[in-house]
């Protein structure tokens, strides 16, 4: 049996903030731990020899079907969910550089997939969402 990244050690994250012109954002609604239920930026697990600004991209693309192009760092989140049982650190990247229209790719994981008025956000929202959001504001 293998270890499991959050579950069994902290495990390391990347998100991605996409962001069009008009100001929204896209956001998900997980299915799964750490906060299923929740709406969530993109993002998930980094893999090994993965730089975390390709896993924000790779993952954005795979669960949004967007293309996806430059992506800037946005800041560096860690949550403890202990309704989980779950400790991620994870890297939160930023992108307006982004084509084609987003599509729900993973129903195993997610939900509902939509743009959102950052002044009019669904509830509830993931802390790496929400602290993601506080830093894309300063």
């Amino acid at each position: 049996m293998s270890a499991k990244p959050g579950i069994d050690f902290p495990g390391v994250g990347a998100g991605l903030v996409i962001m069009r012109d008009d100001g929204r954002v896209l956001l998900c609604r997980r299915l799964k731990a750490p906060e299923a239920g929740c709406w969530s930026i993109v993002g998930g697990k980094v893999d090994l020899m993965e730089p975390s600004s390709e896993a924000a991209r790779r993952e954005a693309e795979e669960e949004s079907g967007l293309r996806i192009g430059q992506v800037d760092y946005l800041c560096t989140v860690e949550e403890i969910v202990e309704a989980d049982r779950q400790h991620w650190v994870s890297l939160i990247y930023v992108t307006r550089d982004f084509s084609g229209e987003p599509s729900l790719l993973e129903p195993d994981k997610l939900s509902e997939i939509g743009w959102f008025d950052l002044g009019d956000l669904p509830q509830p929202l993931s802390a790496f969402a929400t602290k993601a959001f506080a830093h894309l504001l300063k």
